[in-house]
Formats: structure tokens, C-alpha cells, sequence
């Protein structure tokens, strides 16, 4: 093995199971040892501009911050700009589709596309000289990252929209529904998208933007062509897999001359077989992709794009089929692809690879790098050379900034839960953040919030986190603000999730949001008192002017034989001693709750996880990367799933289900296929049949994770009594949902008071 082979198998094993070693959390820590930051703020030359420091925000998907022709947004205009404001030296775009005529995934109904727009026309212009001048204003370079298409992982729906097949490389199937083939673009067609990929660089040279950023990687249609997984094409110039990739980059250097940055997306592999290995060889899906693409044939693939004119790379792993990888949810670990990052820098410092303009090229290391000492010491242990944050910067954008200041504890760290980021847009909305309400809302909410008109004294009960969002908000407007909560340190249900060994995100959090309760109460117009049960007399007792209850759920329960005996997932986060000597531990509910429980459980081996589920899948809503994980690494552990079940009594030592086993139903460990969302319909889905069966599973412990409902009768008894003027139910008080909407409510609320 050479210094830059990478073993993805061991890779695979340790995510699963990186939370063990302490070493590991302890890069997730946001402690400011490292300070000061000398690498992460030293400056370096990509062709002929010159980035203020190492730092480079990801491309994010701006989908639906444009107007309805593609045009940049305002929204996206202040969006870019607060990232400016905070100090990145290089910002990079979502992708920017260039092949809307070819790629009918491309086009929803009336031929309205959902991405931003460069290509095709001047009236695109005014939108993008604005953005790229916002960036300037503030001292960052921008990058408008474009795409030649999604080819296989775009919309199926342009079938029933447009008439029209997806289209890939080769024929593939598409990845939201299988049983749609995607047919093969010709050469004739492949070289038009590269005419329009030249003609989009010369358009965004044209609009002040520093530089062009290709995306070919994660099995996109620069990926699905340039990877024999998804290339078997027999005759032409593209059955090369290089060829397409490096007459882009060849097209583009010509149209934009030598002095114009070009950066690379792509991965060193997709680690399908690393992934899946037996079912590469039996599933009907997977084994058309077994032919991938190895680490040496994309490094020496990468040299070659460097000869056409590539300047810089960032480099990751993985596709859709296994999403969790280039799309690391919480539960991966910190820096997971620093090694990646490694392995391209050290090839091309053993080749000697220099650019056209006779400079080192660059790797940008990606992959949770949002803890300024773990960023600063991958920079000084030369595992690469620059550090993408994404939804870091979209939890703060100042994070540069404070991290160039050492206020490294001042940083609002994101928790990567995908809930708004990713999995808003799927479900139609924009891209912003589950906890930065400000985010992709800039323009409409300043930055510092408005001071009060008139100084009011609020009453906030519970401090969980759409109590402490709305007490600090409230606070920093200027109103006198009481927060009340039962428990003995704020912090609400996150104490609950935060109890999970692979959480450190969210104990991150956690410990912010305590800090800046801490400072609240250092100075004047904030009191906060725990372990102290607000009272309907209490509150009517202080004549409050405002009362909000954030007094979120209770456990729910459900009439079922023998439910007394089971222990709640609340419960037994609180006292995980509850479960050490069970050895079969059966858990009612396949949500997010329940699967990560068991997950965790799992870890000893000597203990057997069940999990019972009523749903045809487990945790349908969550984001396809965090679903993916759990999934996968249950399986791994040797969790047992039982979806379309239901529990029909819970005994002293087993539960009775009875289960839907027809196999109709699609199989419950399956991640290399989505969930549908419930509005999208698939025609050539086959409906599911019933079988029932009657099972008996052993069992010495019984979690119940069926999940909450909101607890409303301290706000039903306020305000049935009038004892205040104006009172309000925020979070999971109101709909008992996510914390994002926790966070926002309580953000939201605090501004119209």
C-alpha cells in the first residue's frame, strides 16, 4: 500500500463507530487551544487572485432563491452577503444548471426551473454582477459553481411533466424510481452541454464573478460520465470516461483565457463496494454500478484536468446510492474525509503537479470541518490546504470572523440534523437553517434586532429551545425578561437527544446556547430561574405584561395490553442504567427517536435491538443522508427492524406484533433507494398487499418512542384566567415537531413583541 491508497473498508467501520474513541470527540470540541489561527488565516494564490485566508464556503443549493427566470434573488443577494460580511475568502454558489434544453429533470411544469440560472441570456446579468459585487464589498472572492445536468439523480417527474425520459450517461436506472430507465445522452448532445459550459464560464467572467466551480462529483451527470459505475458506453468519444470532464475544462479555458480560476469538485470514490459489497452482487440496482471508478484511476484522472487547466480541487467520497457520505449528517465524524484530503495532496506533491500558471494546486479538505481547532490543524499537519465549511456558515456566519477574534465559544455551531438546509428544499422550500432563524431571511430580519418600542416584562416558561431563543431575543430588544423552567439546567429536551454518545453536535449547542444565558444574566433586565414549576398563580402574581409558554410535550401513550410496562426512550436518556443488563431490549417505534436509541444500544454486543415500526418505513420524514446512516449502520450492528407492524401486547418477557410480511413491501434496510415524499406519486409503484402474521419476540426491556404530544394546559389555564394582556405558545408547545421550528417560533415571536 503507497501513501496514497485509501483504505475505504476501514473508513466505513469507523464511521459507525468513531463516538468509542475519545480522541475523536475530542476534534469535535469547540475549545480555541490552537488559537491563534495562523494557517486557516494565511493567504494563498489560486491562478491570478490571491483569497485572504484558507477558508471556503461550500455550495449550499440555492434552490428557490432565485426569481421564477433564474435570476438571483434579493434574498440570495443578502444571503451571499452576510457570508461575506463574516470574513470567508472564497464563496462558491449552489449549482447553476447550464443544460435545461437536454435535461429534462431540469423543468418543472410550465417550464419553470427551480435552480438559479447564468447561461443563455443578459437579463440573467444585472443578478450576478450584484452578487459578485456584494462579496467584493466585503473583501471575498466568489465562485459560481456550475453543473452540466443531474442526469440520473434528477427528477423523474419530467416523465409525466414533459413526456420525456431522464437522461445519463448510459442506461441507468433513475434513482427516485428505479423502474424508470434513463436513456443514453448521445455525443452529439454531450457536446453541446460542453459549448454551454464554456458559454456560462465567459458569461460569469463577464459578470465580475472570480472564478468558475465544475461539479462532477456524487454521481451527477459530470460523475455519471466520467465513472464507469454509470459510463458503459461501447462506441464513441465519450465512452472514455475522462473525455467529457477534461473538454469542459478544455472549452472553458479557451473561452475564459489563462487567468481565470477553474476548481474541481469531485470524489475520490464512489466507496460503493466499501458500502455494500454483498449486495453489489444481488441487487438488481446495485450491480449495474459495480464497475467504479478506484482511487488511483481518479487521482491520475485528476492530474490530467490539471493539464486542461484546473487550478483547485475539494474531494470527498461517496454518491446518492450511499448519500450520508457527501452529505456527513451529525453522526458522522468530525474531519470524516481529512484522510481523502490527504491522499489527493500527498499523490500531487509526490508528481510534483503544478497548474498552468506554475502554482501548487490546492486541495480543499470538506467534510464537518466546523471546529476551528480541528480546521487550524489539518492546515498544520499538511493534510490539505484550504477548508470548506457549509452549514457552518449557514449556523453563523461570523464564524471566521470569531474565529479570527478567539471568540471561539461565541460560535453558534451547527448540529447537522440536514432538517432545513437539505431537507427544506426537498419538500418545495428554500434552503436555510434549523438553528439560525436569520438564515436565507437576511433582508428581512437585521441583524441586530430591533430595539422595543416600549420596554415590556415577559414571563418565558421553559427553557428549552424555543424558550431560550425567545428569552435571549427578547432580552437583547431590550424588554425585562423572566425565564422559568422545572429542570435544573436549561437546556429542555436537547438533554434528552444530547445523551447519545455520537451527539457532540448537539452538546455543542447546548453548552452556546448556555453560555449566552450566562451572559444575559450578568447584566440587567434577565432572570432565570431553574428547578422552579411556573404556576398559573405565580405568573398572575407578578402581573406580567407578556407570558410565553414553551412548555413543550409530554409523553404520549397509547392504549395497548401491558403498556404500563414499558420504560420511555425520555427515561432511559435520563438513566441509561435502565437498560444495562437487558439483553433483549424491543423498542416501539422506527422515528428518528427510536432508531437512534437503538443505534446506540446496539453497541454492546451482547444485547439484541428490535425494533417495531407501524409505518412501511422507518423514519420517512428524516433527511435521506441522517435516514441512510442509521439505517445502514443498524443493519450493521444487527438491529432487527420489523416495519408494517404493530405491537398487540407487551408481556413480562416478550411483546406480540403482528406484522405485515407480504413481500410486496419494499425491504426496511434498503438506503440506496429514497422515500418518496406522501405528494409525489409513482405510477408504477406496485401497491403493497397484506399478510399478516402473528410473531412473538422475547424481551426484558420495552423503550416506548411513539413520540410526544404537546403539552398546552398551563397556556390553556392562562389564558382562560386573562392573566396577562398577551400570551403565546411557541415550539413543541404548539405542534410538538422539530427543533427547528422550536428555534424559529421562539426567534420569530420575540421580534413582534
Amino acid at each position: 500500500m503507497t501513501k496514497t491508497d485509501l483504505d475505504l473498508q476501514a473508513l466505513h467501520l469507523q464511521y459507525g463507530d468513531w463516538y468509542k474513541d475519545e480522541g475523536m470527540l475530542e476534534r469535535a470540541r469547540m475549545s480555541g487551544d490552537l488559537y491563534p489561527y495562523s494557517r486557516l488565516f494565511r493567504p494563498i494564490k489560486i491562478n491570478n487572485i490571491t483569497l485572504k485566508n484558507r477558508l471556503v464556503m461550500a455550495p449550499m443549493g440555492n434552490i428557490n432563491m432565485n426569481e421564477e427566470n433564474g435570476r438571483p434573488s434579493s434574498t440570495m443577494l443578502a444571503y451571499f452577503a452576510e457570508r461575506a460580511k463574516g470574513g470567508v475568502g472564497l464563496i462558491t454558489s449552489g449549482l447553476i444548471p447550464v443544460s435545461q434544453t437536454l435535461d429534462p429533470t431540469l423543468l418543472e411544469k410550465g417550464g419553470i426551473g427551480y435552480f438559479p440560472r447564468l447561461s443563455g441570456s443578459r437579463s440573467f446579468f444585472s443578478g450576478w454582477r450584484d452578487l459578485a459585487e456584494a462579496c467584493h464589498n466585503y473583501g471575498s472572492h466568489f465562485f459560481v459553481q456550475l453543473t452540466a445536468g443531474l442526469g440520473r439523480v434528477g427528477n423523474p417527474e419530467c416523465l409525466l411533466t414533459h413526456k420525456k425520459f431522464p437522461r445519463s450517461a448510459s442506461f441507468n436506472p433513475n434513482f427516485y424510481v428505479p423502474e424508470i430507465p434513463c436513456l443514453r445522452l448521445s455525443d452529439r448532445k454531450l457536446k453541446k452541454i460542453v459549448k454551454a459550459m464554456g458559454q456560462a464560464a465567459a458569461d460569469a467572467k463577464a459578470c465580475k464573478i472570480d472564478g468558475v466551480y465544475l461539479h462532477a462529483h456524487e454521481g451527477y451527470l459530470m460523475e455519471q460520465l466520467a465513472n464507469p459505475a454509470y459510463n458503459r458506453r461501447k462506441l464513441g468519444r465519450y465512452k472514455d470516461p475522462k473525455r467529457f470532464g477534461l473538454d469542459i475544462v478544455e472549452e472553458i479555458r479557451r473561452r475564459v483565457g489563462k487567468d481565470y480560476p477553474i476548481m474541481f469538485r469531485i470524489n475520490l470514490s464512489l466507496a460503493l463496494q466499501a458500502t455494500y459489497k454483498e449486495e453489489m452482487e444481488t441487487d438488481k440496482v446495485l450491480k449495474k454500478f459495480k464497475n467504479e471508478r478506484s482511487v488511483a484511476d481518479t487521482l491520475a484522472y485528476m492530474e490530467d484536468l490539471v493539464k486542461a487547466g484546473v487550478d483547485l480541487f475539494d474531494v470527498d467520497l461517496g454518491s446518492y446510492e450511499n448519500w450520508w457520505l457527501p452529505h456527513p449528517p451529525s453522526y458522522m465524524p468530525p474531519g470524516c474525509f481529512e484522510s481523502v484530503a490527504k491522499a489527493a495532496k500527498t499523490h500531487f506533491a509526490e508528481k510534483n503537479v503544478r497548474s498552468n500558471k506554475g502554482l501548487e494546486v490546492p486541495i480543499v479538505a470538506v467534510g464537518k470541518l466546523g471546529y476551528p481547532d480541528l480546521a487550524e490543524k489539518i492546515l498544520r499537519d499538511e493534510s490539505a490546504d484550504m477548508i470548506m465549511l457549509g452549514r457552518p456558515l449557514l449556523a453563523d456566519p461570523d464564524w471566521p470572523k470569531k474565529a479570527y477574534a478567539g471568540r471561539v465559544h461565541d460560535i453558534r455551531p451547527c448540529i447537522g440534523c440536514q432538517e432545513a438546509c437539505v431537507n427544506e428544499f426537498v419538500h418545495g422550500g428554500k434552503p436555510h437553517c434549523t438553528v439560525n432563524p436569520r438564515c436565507s431571511f437576511e433582508e428581512q430580519f437585521p441583524k441586530e434586532p430591533l430595539f422595543a418600542r416600549r420596554n415590556k416584562r415577559v414571563a418565558v416558561v421553559g427553557a428549552g429551545p424555543a424558550g431560550m431563543e425567545a428569552a435571549l431575543t427578547l432580552h437583547e430588544r431590550g424588554h425585562d425578561v423572566t425565564l422559568y423552567d422545572e429542570k435544573d439546567s436549561p437546556g429542555g429536551m436537547m438533554h434528552t437527544a444530547a445523551f447519545l454518545a455520537n451527539k457532540v453536535d448537539l452538546r455543542n449547542l447546548l453548552s452556546w446556547y448556555q453560555t449566552r444565558i450566562r451572559q444575559a444574566m450578568s447584566g440587567l433586565g434577565f432572570y432565570y430561574y431553574p428547578g422552579t414549576v411556573a404556576s398559573v398563580s405565580l405568573l398572575e402574581d407578578e402581573r406580567y405584561d407578556v407570558i410565553i409558554c414553551a412548555t413543550g410535550t409530554r409523553e404520549r401513550k397509547i392504549d395497548l395490553p401491558g403498556f404500563e410496562r414499558t420504560v420511555s426512550a425520555t427515561a432511559l436518556s435520563h438513566n441509561p442504567d435502565l437498560a444495562k443488563d437487558k439483553k433483549n431490549i424491543v423498542i416501539i417505534g422506527a422515528g428518528p427517536v427510536g432508531s437512534e436509541l437503538a443505534f446506540i444500544l446496539a453497541d454492546d454486543g451482547e444485547k439484541k435491538v428490535t425494533l417495531v415500526e407501524q409505518l412501511p418505513y422507518a423514519m420517512k420524514e428524516l433527511c435521506t443522508a441522517n435516514r441512510g446512516y442509521l439505517l445502514h449502520y443498524m443493519e450493521k450492528k444487527n438491529v432487527e427492524l420489523h416495519v408494517a407492524s404493530q405491537i398487540t401486547e407487551i408481556l413480562e418477557d416478550k411483546v406480540r406484533i403482528r406484522k405485515n410480511i407480504s413481500k410486496t413491501l419494499a425491504k426496511p434496510f434498503v438506503t440506496w433507494t429514497p422515500v418518496l415524499p406522501d405528494n409525489v406519486n409513482n405510477p408504477l409503484a406496485k401497491p403493497a398487499q397484506e399478510e399478516f402474521a402473528e410473531l412473538a419476540i422475547e424481551c426484558d426491556l420495552c423503550v416506548s418512542a411513539i413520540g410526544n404530544e404537546a403539552n398546552t394546559d398551563l397556556y390553556d389555564e392562562l389564558v382562560s384566567n386573562w392573566c396577562a394582556p398577551e400570551i403565546y405558545k411557541i415550539g413543541d408547545a404548539f405542534a410538538g415537531r422539530t427543533i427547528k421550528e422550536a428555534i424559529h417560533s421562539g426567534y420569530r415571536l420575540a421580534l413582534t413583541i
